[in-house]
């Protein structure tokens, strides 16, 4: 039996899950049981195609993919479920990718998060000590 704690907008949910079977899921809320339907979607297909030779630059050096940058602005979002620990920036500041934006605990480890763009923290979405979802926004940097 799978267990989880969730924190949503200042309310605790302790949520057991029962059972689960192909789309359905038995599990109870709070001590409340629940019968859920879930919709899968079908994964993707995916093709892998490889080049007859790999791009050599003119001195015989294989070329190495630079992967592009995130546009400026958006959201830093939670990777995972857990707990805020520590928040290492304030609205206003400029950060670099890389730079330590705040510490997450999630399943007993600490996690930090860093920024994966440049520009200013325009909002802190969370405050330490707080509980988020994974998917949940943490910092909007613009």
């Amino acid at each position: 039996m799978k267990e989880f704690k969730y924190t949503i907008h200042g309310s605790v949910y302790k949520v057991e899950i029962v059972n689960e079977e192909k789309n359905s899921i038995q599990l109870e809320v709070n001590g409340t049981p629940y019968s859920v339907e879930i919709e899968r979607q079908e994964k993707a297909k995916s093709v892998v195609t490889r080049p007859a030779a790999a791009p050599v630059t003119s001195q015989g050096a294989p070329v190495v993919a630079q992967s592009k940058p995130k546009s400026p602005g958006g959201a830093v979002k939670s990777p995972l479920p857990g707990v805020i620990l520590d928040i290492n920036v304030k609205v206003g500041d400029q950060v670099k990718i890389g730079s330590k934006l705040l510490v997450l605990e999630a399943m007993k480890m600490e996690n930090t998060i860093s920024s994966d763009r440049d520009g200013k923290v325009l909002e802190i979405k969370v405050d330490k000590g707080a509980s988020v979802l994974e998917g949940a926004d943490l910092v909007i940097i613009g």
